[in-house]
């Protein structure tokens, strides 16, 4: 099955890509990640209204839902574009529906509110951090966009169970320190609590919101490996038709045409999946869960496979600093293990799955 994107869906996929072509050549990317600069491309998305585009208009959005959000997390993978920031308002805002206030200042003014969950991990309400007589104190190491946080969305546990709570990055007894990540294009930082001042969410259940939060970073993560999977496979095509050995470009070589169509196989059928995940899990189907696991494990591996394939295609010169196939390689290769590895997420769809008894 292939999906199909509505007339308005793919004029904004379009205008999305075109914008990112004049915003994210190679230079420009290059200039950012050297100075470690993630804002200067977030502020462009807020001023220009793209960072709105996903969330709701009550919320200081510019109206769509989750698809839009897949479609944006797809082009800033394509474009290998400094989104950390994005993506982390995007899965932090499932935990801010009684706060839209909190929403509105992360999209209309790049007021950045981030989860207080490890990068490496599925998110989960099982928590580290022990909340007592309004304090909060523990350690989160590899929180995504950390650096960059005005404050933080949480789940603690006390005696009554888990809870969520909000805390202000400079409140006394926060500390951030930053980690390097190979894949430039975000950052992420180990944060410490000490007793910081923390502020209770009255939300439902923090396992059913940190579920939500967990799903839907699962299919945007999935996005943004397709994204930088159609790019590396476009990048892959355009060399072997150049490249030439033994007098013919190395595209007439069948291991070179076998390698290209799987590469295509991986790309199509991974926007198929990513769409049907981002689709169920809006409408809070009956297996939404599934599919966003299943995006997830299957996507992000298949397109760190992919990478690797690119890489062989290319030779030599996609080991080297200067040429672009680096910049997308790390990005799927990161996606793979952001939020979550395939394994566990793999793990997380056998849990789900109902246990049908063995016939005697």
């Amino acid at each position: 099955m292939h999906w199909e994107l509505s007339d308005e869906q793919q004029l904004y996929a379009d205008s999305l890509r075109n914008w990112l072509r004049g915003q994210t050549a190679s230079e420009q990317l290059r200039s950012w990640f050297d100075a470690g600069d993630h804002r200067s491309f977030d502020n462009a998305m807020v001023e220009e209204g793209w960072a709105g585009v996903g969330f709701e208009e009550s919320r200081g959005g510019q109206g769509g839902g989750l698809l839009e959000l897949i479609l944006s997390a797809r082009e800033l993978g394509r474009a290998a574009a400094p989104s950390g920031r994005w993506l982390a308002r995007a899965v932090a805002d499932v935990a801010l529906g009684v706060e839209p206030d909190l929403s509105r200042a992360a999209l209309e003014s790049g007021e950045l509110t981030v989860a207080a969950v490890r990068c490496d991990r599925i998110p989960s309400a099982v928590s580290p951090l022990r909340w007592h007589r309004g304090t909060v104190s523990g350690e989160v190491p590899c929180v995504l966009a950390a650096d960059d946080a005005v404050r933080f969305v949480l789940p603690a546990r006390n005696g009554d169970g888990h809870r969520l709570l909000v805390v202000d990055r400079d409140a006394p007894g926060v500390d951030v320190s930053p980690r390097e990540v190979l894949d430039r294009s975000r950052s992420a930082a180990d944060v410490m609590f000490n007793e910081a001042p923390a502020r209770l969410l009255e939300t439902e259940s923090a396992e059913k919101t940190w579920a939500r939060l967990a799903d839907r970073a699962a299919v945007l993560v999935a996005a943004d490996a397709l994204g930088a999977a159609e790019r590396m496979l476009n990048m892959t095509v355009e060399y072997a038709k150049q490249r030439k050995q033994f007098g013919r470009p190395i595209a007439a070589f069948q291991a070179v045409k076998h390698a290209a169509a799987q590469m295509l196989v991986t790309v199509e059928s991974s926007y198929s999946i990513t769409l049907l995940a981002g689709a169920s899990t809006q409408e809070g189907a009956a297996d939404a869960r599934l599919h966003a696991a299943a995006a997830k494990a299957q996507v992000t591996q298949h397109c760190a496979e992919l990478a690797d394939s690119a890489l062989t295609v290319h030779g030599a010169i996609g080991y080297t600093w200067e040429y672009d196939l680096q910049l997308f390689y790390k990005r799927a290769k990161l996606d793979r293990i952001l939020f979550g590895s395939p394994d566990a997420w793999n793990e997380r769809i056998a849990c789900l799955l109902p246990l049908v008894p063995a016939f005697a």
